[in-house]
This record gives C-alpha cells, sequence and structure tokens, in this order.
C-alpha cells in the first residue's frame, strides 16, 4: 500500500532534484506549481541551461531575474506579462502550437524530466484530482522521469480524465495556498454592445464557449434569459459558472456529453471554485478531446467566442502579436472556432474594438487607430487564416464573412469600421487591389 506520508517532502528538498539540462514542466494558469519555484533560483550555483516549459505563467519567480541568464530559460506556449518581461533579455521563448495538440507537440520534441504542478490534496481511495486543468498536465506527469505535485485542500477536486493515483506520485510538497482569483471584471459601454449583438445570435439550446474579458463578460451576462444552454469550452469562468448555478446552463440539448459541462481548464472567483468542487457535472478534459474542433462540431448550435488584437480587410485575424512581437499566444482560438464553424447551426464569431489608442513612435503621444486594417501590422502572426473566419463583430456590427467573395468582405469589414476610418479603409482596399474604384 502506497503511504502518503512517505511522499512528503519540502520544496527545498524537491529542487535539489534539479540537474543541468533538466526539463522542466509545469501547470497551466491555476495548475502551475508556485512553492517549488520560490527555490529554484538556489540551484543556480549547481546547475546550467535548465528550461522550464509553461502555459499562461502566473508568478514572476527569482530565478527568472536576468543574473539567471544561461542557467534557466522559459518556454511557454501562451505568453503573460512576465514572458514579455523574461523575452527582453533573453531567457523566453514562445513555443507555436493549438491548444488541442500542445501536450502531444512539446512531447515529441522535448520529454519532461521533472512534471511539478499544483493539485488538490488526495481524497479518502488515495486519488488526486490535478484540479483546475487537464491542457496538457496529465500527459507530462506520466511522461516525466520526476513527478512532484503540490497539494492543497483550498484547491477543488474536480471529476474528469487528470484523476491520477497516488502510486503515479513520487514527491508531494504540502501547501496552503488558494487558485488564483480572476476579479469579475466591470463590461465598458463597447464590450456591452458588443456583447448584446453576440446575445442575440445565441438561440435557447446552444452549446457556447467564451473566454475572459470584457466582451466575454458581457455576453456571459446577457445570456440569463436563456434557456437550456449547453458549455463545451476551451476555459471555464466565472461568468459560465454564474450561468450555471442559476439553470440557465444544463447540457439537456447536448448532443455528446449530455448534461456535462466540459472544460481543458479552470480560472475564475471563489464563487466558481465553490460551485466546481466535488461537482460531478463538471468535468475537465484532456485538450486533445475538449479542443478538438471535430469533437467540438458535434455539438449543434456550436457558438464559439474570441477576441482579437487586428483583422485585416480579408478577413485575416490576429490575436496574439503586435507586429513580430509576441503579446499571448494562439491557445485555443483555432480550435475553437474551427469547431464552431463546422457545428451544424454553429457560429464562430471573433470580437474586437474597432479602434485603439496607440503610441505614436515619432511624437510619443497616443494616437486612436483602427483595428481593422487594409493590411496586418508587418511581421503580425495570423491565427486564424482568413478561410477559416466565420464572423468579425466590433461595436459597429457583425460581418459574416463565410463564403463570401473578396470584394464582399472589404465591404461587410468597412462596415463594421470605425466611422472616422471607412474612406481610408476603402482608399486603401482600392490602392492595394482588393476592390476597384
Amino acid at each position: 500500500m502506497v503511504d502518503y506520508k512517505d511522499k512528503v517532502i519540502t520544496a527545498e528538498e524537491a529542487v535539489k532534484l534539479v540537474k543541468s539540462d533538466m526539463h522542466i514542466v509545469t501547470g497551466l494558469g491555476g495548475s502551475e506549481a508556485r512553492e517549488f519555484f520560490k527555490f529554484l533560483h538556489t540551484r543556480a550555483e549547481e546547475v546550467d541551461n535548465v528550461t522550464v516549459t509553461t502555459y499562461l505563467p502566473q508568478g514572476k519567480y527569482e530565478y527568472m531575474n536576468e543574473e539567471y541568464k544561461g542557467k534557466f530559460h522559459v518556454d511557454s506556449l501562451f505568453y503573460t506579462g512576465v514572458n514579455r518581461t523574461l523575452e527582453g533579455y533573453g531567457m523566453s521563448s514562445y513555443i507555436p502550437n493549438n491548444l488541442s495538440a500542445a501536450g502531444r507537440d512539446r512531447l515529441s520534441h522535448l520529454k519532461p524530466s521533472i512534471y511539478v504542478g499544483a493539485a488538490a490534496r488526495p481524497d479518502k481511495h488515495g486519488n488526486i484530482s490535478l484540479s483546475l486543468g487537464n491542457v496538457f498536465e496529465r500527459r507530462n506527469l506520466e511522461a516525466a522521469d520526476i513527478v512532484i505535485l503540490e497539494v492543497s485542500s483550498k484547491y477543488p477536486r474536480i471529476f474528469g480524465d487528470h484523476v491520477v493515483p497516488l502510486s503515479a506520485v513520487d514527491y508531494l510538497i504540502e501547501v496552503d495556498y488558494n487558485p488564483p482569483l480572476v476579479p469579475d471584471g466591470t463590461p465598458n459601454e463597447k464590450d456591452e454592445k458588443i456583447g448584446e449583438l453576440i446575445a442575440e445570435m445565441i438561440p435557447d439550446g446552444a452549446c457556447i464557449q467564451i473566454g475572459i474579458g470584457g466582451v466575454p463578460d458581457a455576453v456571459a451576462g446577457l445570456l440569463m434569459e436563456k434557456k437550456n444552454l449547453g458549455v463545451h469550452t476551451e476555459m471555464l469562468t466565472s461568468g459560465l459558472g454564474k450561468l450555471a448555478r442559476a439553470g440557465v446552463i444544463n447540457g439537456t440539448q447536448k448532443q455528446i456529453d449530455k448534461g456535462v459541462i466540459v472544460t481543458a481548464f479552470i480560472l475564475g472567483n471563489q464563487e466558481l471554485y465553490d460551485f466546481i468542487d466535488d461537482n460531478p457535472v463538471v468535468q475537465v478534459r484532456d485538450a486533445a478531446y475538449a479542443n478538438d474542433p471535430n469533437i467540438i462540431s458535434k455539438n449543434d448550435n456550436q457558438i464559439s467566442v474570441n477576441t482579437a488584437l487586428e483583422v485585416d480587410l480579408s478577413g485575416q485575424v490576429s490575436s496574439e502579436s503586435i507586429g513580430s512581437r509576441q503579446f499571448s499566444g494562439t491557445g485555443g482560438q483555432a480550435d475553437t472556432h474551427r469547431g464552431a464553424y463546422m457545428s451544424k447551426g454553429g457560429k464562430a464569431i471573433i470580437t474586437l474594438y474597432s479602434t485603439a489608442m496607440v503610441k505614436n513612435k515619432e511624437t510619443g503621444e497616443k494616437e486612436e487607430k483602427s483595428k481593422i486594417v487594409p493590411r496586418l501590422m508587418p511581421g503580425a502572426y495570423v491565427t486564424l487564416q482568413r478561410q477559416d473566419v466565420d464572423m468579425i463583430v466590433t461595436e459597429y456590427g457583425v460581418a459574416k464573412l463565410k463564403g463570401t467573395n473578396m470584394v464582399e468582405r472589404v465591404e461587410r469589414l468597412i462596415a463594421i469600421a470605425h466611422p472616422k476610418f471607412r474612406d481610408e479603409l476603402r482608399k486603401d482596399a482600392i490602392k492595394f487591389g482588393l476592390i476597384k474604384e
């Protein structure tokens, strides 16, 4: 019989397992280990060339300081401000990926020496829920030479395919930290307008996927009068949790996973974490399932709502970079958009404000720029190819692009651009040969 106590060590002891040239993998977002990384810098005198793979990293730890360059390097499947800072001094690099294949692709390239992640405490049967996600967590746990879990009684026990036996874990670090909290946002006027346009397109019985931010929060808030919604989503948010607690989400109309909320990972407020704890209605699934476009498309009326940074007049969408500078990541946008695109009655929606305030490099002053542009910013990475794009929504309306020709696309996208930029966009469209005078 496996003895829990025999596996318990301190974080200081755990980091002594790290050797030169090792590859350490930690979980996404709320599944990121914290205590282990607080002490990783203490190994700097003993190691070189240690790679840490992250996804949506939350914490800024001492080992990430520039003085440890050459000792530690952070590869990330999705950037946050942490990575953008590290990249500035050559300690971080982005791994292009679709969330559905992130685990498989990374493992095909680099095997983990150590997997270390956050988890709930073992249940009475000795099973451990990896709690807030399984984008790639269990795959890496099973592939790693050494498995370390930081177990907290404050982490919810969640059902799904990420529950592992105590025997699969080499070491446990007992912690008492809470899951990271994502505060509820207050949608602004633009968010509300876009949210209204989207909510009107969501019928009763639809299956939804929405992310995080002002627009998704606005959409969730406007769905309270809908009936029998289902959820098959990349990320389970506080807004979706509120709809489920109110009975708006019950999953009765889903074609697969009927009655079940399927998600790859979870981040939100305490009310969400209380709702999902020990609740069989909520199930975390490997992203290879939760984000597989072919699986997603099996539910009729699948609605996917994602955001973008920039859209060009052909319909190309850039959601992850500012020019050639990596800002965030592809994540599951291409997966969920394509799944909804293929769904019977589905709608794949990309949202963005019509304008943004951008700093003028010459004057240093901020000026308003259109986010619908004739061409993407030089070097910008294309998150969605034009042939995959269904609908673009701004506060000025909805541009339905599926099945349209290039001239129609240009006209429809100009129509939802900010009015002050429409004439300029039309002139540029003529200049670049997209339309004729």
